[in-house]
């Protein structure tokens, strides 16, 4: 099953590239609850998981691991774990470095200026993410992904069926 449905996005962006480059276009489609700009035109209002790539500051654990051992001639006293610290500043390290975070389900509408983004459980209010200040659109092939890297911001991947379309779709839009 999971191969139909990756076969048909595939297919489905196929079809959409060889019905642009042979003079066709994008058909507008009206979506009733994102206000556009004046000349603003939605071209598709699909489902996505989205993702950022980005990294975050090292949060280095506060207390360091160790425990109280009473000892018969030198009394209570601390003795560190130098092992377990060593490891929790590499876990911390590691947490830290770039990667794809806030993976979530998100309904994603693509305009003539650019995409909207609004991810599942959030507050209503549409993230935009303009042509103008796309850098590059990336793919793998046999992988429905479409990564979008913008000048302005961590690079957002967009994941599922509608990938492929979507990405022909903004390679289009964005020379025009």
């Amino acid at each position: 099953m999971a191969e139909a449905a990756h076969s048909e996005a595939e297919q489905a962006a196929s079809q959409l590239q060889h019905h642009l480059q042979t003079g066709g276009e994008l058909t507008p489609i009206h979506v009733p609850d994102l206000a556009l700009d004046d000349g603003e035109t939605a071209y598709a209002d699909v489902l996505c998981t989205t993702a950022r790539y980005y990294g975050t500051e090292i949060v280095y654990p506060h207390a360091p691991a160790g425990y109280f051992k009473d000892h018969p001639t030198f009394g209570r006293r601390w003795v560190p774990n130098h092992r377990l610290n060593n490891r929790r500043r590499h876990e911390a390290e590691a947490e830290a470095q770039e990667r794809w975070r806030d993976h979530a389900p998100a309904r994603v509408v693509l305009t003539s200026d650019g995409l909207r983004i609004h991810p599942e459980g959030s507050p209503p209010r549409w993230l935009p993410f303009d042509h103008a200040l796309l850098n590059n659109v990336s793919f793998r092939s046999g992988v429905l992904e479409v990564v979008l890297s913008y000048n302005v911001c961590a690079p957002i991947l967009l994941a599922g069926p509608a990938a492929p379309w979507l990405r022909v779709a903004i390679e289009h839009i964005a020379r025009i």
